[in-house]
């Protein structure tokens, strides 16, 4: 489904396959020889979502760009399925593997993989050619990569990167009840999307 959002519609290219249960919303260009598939979802909130030539995104996955971050991908770019992407740059012959989650202002270097459930946390940088092992998660800039139980290390680095702000635009320590009702308005912005052509 192609649907116009903030009056911005997709643009898939003529060679690129888009499922009909993919659903693509807003400012998403799809390049030559991409394959989206099913059930996934592109979305651009408030920032654009670009595939370069010859990506393929997997079944379930979802894909956001914001103001603060667009969401672009590079060439040959692989992302796995329920992987989700939100706000990041990710370069040339990146492998995403199922499963792995990459978080606003990061930028992954070409030929880099996140395997299974890696994560590549906020304002990451992953230099060309790193690997984020299965189920381990990627922080700072430049990247340290650790293992799931490395939660002090991580939380070390990550604090302050202050993921309520980035994510958010809030404080920490915002009540929930801010940050939901925040939510809540800015996704009111798809209650005037429609389908698109």
């Amino acid at each position: 489904m192609l649907l116009t959002h903030e009056g911005r519609s997709p643009s898939v290219h003529p060679t690129a396959y888009v499922a009909p249960t993919a659903t693509l919303c807003g400012d998403v260009r799809v390049g030559a020889g991409c394959r989206v598939l099913f059930g996934a979802v592109l979305t651009a909130e408030g920032g654009p979502v670009e595939l370069g030539e010859g990506c393929i995104v997997m079944e379930n996955a979802v894909l956001r760009g914001t103001r603060r971050d667009p969401l672009a991908l590079g060439r040959q770019v692989l992302v796995g399925p329920t992987s989700c992407l939100t706000g990041c740059r990710v370069e040339d012959e990146v492998f995403l593997a199922t499963g792995s989650r990459v978080f606003n202002g990061v930028r992954i270097g070409t030929r880099s993989e996140a395997r299974i459930n890696g994560i590549v946390h906020l304002r990451t940088v992953l230099t060309a050619d790193s690997t984020v092992p299965i189920g381990w998660v990627a922080v700072g800039d430049p990247a340290e990569i650790l293992p799931p139980g490395g939660h002090e290390r991580i939380w070390a680095i990550q604090e302050p990167l202050d993921f309520p702000d980035t994510v958010y635009g809030v404080a920490r320590g915002t009540p929930a009840t801010e940050r939901m009702s925040r939510q809540a308005a800015w996704y009111a912005a798809h209650l005037d999307d429609r389908p698109a052509g």
